[in-house]
């Protein structure tokens, strides 16, 4: 990591990396990596692992709501952010990110049942706001 090797193509082959199509995500060409960009299928998303915005666009639609525990609140925030007209980029192949598995022990149906409620609430609803965020109301 220090040495940035987990961002190497061939230090990654040299251990056992399988060949794959995702592994153009390691690619170095600017030009290669915007037209991947431009062309995938994959529709911008918001994802807590590697997601950023204006701290204006975060406050207006008030942050995470805090209901949530693990599981789709990342994502019911970017649903509240498009409900303001917030457009998302898609960086899938520019804004690299390494994540170190784990377990999730803090995962559980209950939990995921009830995000999923305030999920399609936001979406039935284009929510832009909760009242369960930065500020409580």
């Amino acid at each position: 990591i220090i040495r940035q090797n987990c961002f190497s193509l061939r230090w990654l082959k040299d251990r056992g990396l399988a060949h794959s199509f995702k592994n153009n995500k390691l690619s170095k060409n600017n030009m290669w990596v915007d037209l991947l960009n431009r062309i995938t299928t994959t529709n911008p998303t918001w994802n807590g692992h590697n997601a950023s915005g204006w701290k204006k666009d975060i406050v207006a639609v008030n942050g995470f709501d805090e209901r949530m525990k693990y599981g789709g609140e990342d994502r019911e925030l970017g649903e509240r952010l498009e409900n303001a007209g917030i457009k998302g980029l898609q960086i899938r192949y520019k804004a690299i990110c390494i994540h170190l598995d784990h377990s999730r022990g803090y995962a559980n149906e209950k939990d995921w049942k009830i995000n999923n409620q305030i999920r399609q609430e936001t979406k039935q609803n284009r929510a832009k706001r909760t009242s369960f965020g930065i500020v409580k109301s």
